[in-house]
Order: C-alpha cells, then structure tokens, then sequence
C-alpha cells in the first residue's frame, strides 16, 4: 500500500535499520570491525548458542551488513560496512531540522535570561 505524500525508501534502508535495532547485533558488527570470525567467535561473548548467533548472523547477512565466506566446513563472517552509509545518509536529512531546533532554543534561553530580573531566581 502506498502512502500518499511520503517518499518510500529503499527495502534495504528498512532491514538495516531492523538489523541495528538489536543490541546483540550491533555487538557482532563492532566485534567484525575487528576483522572477520567465525560463529563460535562470535557467539564466545553471549550467554546465547551458537544457533541463536546464526539467525543474527542471517538477519545482518540479509541487510547486507555483512558477507559470508566459505572456508572448508566453516563459514566465517566479515564486516561490510558500505550498507551503512544510505542509512547515514538518510539520517543526516534531518541534521538540519536538529540544528535549527537547538539554534532556536538557545536563542530563546538567551531571551530568557536577559528578561530575568537581576538578583537571581525569581522563586
């Protein structure tokens, strides 16, 4: 179902979101900056099994967040970080709305203070 008057993004943008949202994932990722490893590297750290890694490793895999290579029987991961970027670059879209905000409040505090009458609070 479209929405009328919102711009869709890309399918991508939406898994890595979701693939960031979990706190475990984002720690497999930051362990990958490090370099590639395999599941039970990465499942080493986690009160969690190996099997439990493996589907967070399928959801990062999914977003694009990382690839897998083939080793023998083993299947080591490794960071690519490119993916990233669309969701940087859709979150900087609203850098300029942020920064207008805060411009405008301190603009109003220094308003406010200048108002205040001299001797401090006004309790």
């Amino acid at each position: 179902m479209e929405q009328i008057g919102y711009e869709t993004h890309a399918p991508a943008l939406d898994a890595i979101f979701h693939a960031l949202a979990d706190p475990t994932r984002r720690a497999i990722l930051s362990r990958l900056a490090q370099g590639t490893a395999s599941v039970n590297d990465l499942a080493e750290p986690f009160a969690i099994s190996q099997p439990a890694v493996s589907k967070h490793l399928k959801v990062l895999e999914g977003a694009g967040l990382i690839l897998r290579d083939i080793d023998k029987q083993r299947r080591p991961a490794r960071l690519n970080a490119q993916p990233m970027a669309d969701a940087v670059a859709w979150l900087e879209e609203f850098k300029s709305f942020w920064t207008d905000s805060f411009d405008q409040l301190d603009t109003l505090l220094e308003t406010l203070k200048k108002n205040q009458p001299e001797g401090g609070s006004d309790e």
